[in-house]
């Protein structure tokens, strides 16, 4: 059996703490489903044309470390995935650039921007956190039902994150009213990852649960993932 090929699109640097943790997630889910997988780094620059840069990929993971080289590529990585209906993964940078392209493409919102790149932007989607989670930990809460809530087979858990930027709950009404589906919140409330229902797999989460590979444990939104993408 050929293995499924995963994009892991964004800027690859050792630098970065998710960068080294995502091939070992990766292994560890593999080796837990036995599930033939690959992986290939994509450069957000590559994708000029994600129907073509990224054809022949099982998935696609957006991966922290924003702002991308080439925001536009990663977010038609996005638009690529969803509309394919090819498994998604967005971590971190990854879910808030989700946003923008649901927020672009299907919510209405043809003006979403981020305010880290696009501060007076005027449909700021992804905004300051009220505190910065750069290198926090904090208790993540999930949705019945949710595809988060089956992953971790728990109403909670507790995840690391390194950003100063989340959604603006502004705009949820017009994201949910275009059909997706919040279905993780920290201990206050706020958004902390959402679902695409009716898509094979579509999630994005603002925690890096990567990183717990670097510790030895399978994360388990990548196991789903790697489940989903290996069909």
């Amino acid at each position: 059996m050929s293995a499924a090929a995963i994009a892991l699109v964004g800027d690859h640097s050792e630098r970065h703490t998710a960068h080294r943790a995502i091939p070992r997630a990766l292994e560890l889910a593999r080796d837990r489903l036995g599930a033939p997988v690959a992986w290939e780094w994509v450069a957000t620059r590559r994708i000029a044309d994600a129907g073509r840069d990224l054809a022949g990929f099982a998935g696609v993971w957006l991966v922290p470390a924003s702002p991308y080289e080439n925001a536009a590529g990663a977010i038609d990585a996005v638009r690529w995935a969803r509309e394919q209906r090819l498994p998604f993964l967005g971590t971190c940078g990854g879910f808030q650039h989700a946003l923008l392209e649901f927020g672009r493409h299907v919510a209405g919102i043809p003006g979403a921007d981020h305010a880290e790149t696009s501060p007076n932007g005027a449909a700021l989607v992804v905004t300051p956190l009220s505190c910065s989670l750069v290198e926090k930990s904090g208790a993540v809460h999930f949705a019945e039902g949710s595809l988060l809530r089956a992953a971790y087979g728990a109403p909670s858990a507790t995840e690391g994150y390194r950003c100063n930027y989340g959604f603006n709950a502004a705009y949820r009404p017009a994201f949910e009213a275009a059909g997706l589906r919040f279905t993780a919140w920290d201990d206050s409330g706020e958004v902390r990852g959402a679902e695409l229902p009716g898509h094979p797999f579509f999630v994005g989460v603002l925690f890096q649960p990567e990183r717990a590979a670097l510790r030895g444990e399978a994360p388990p939104p990548v196991v789903a993932f790697v489940r989903a993408a290996a069909g």
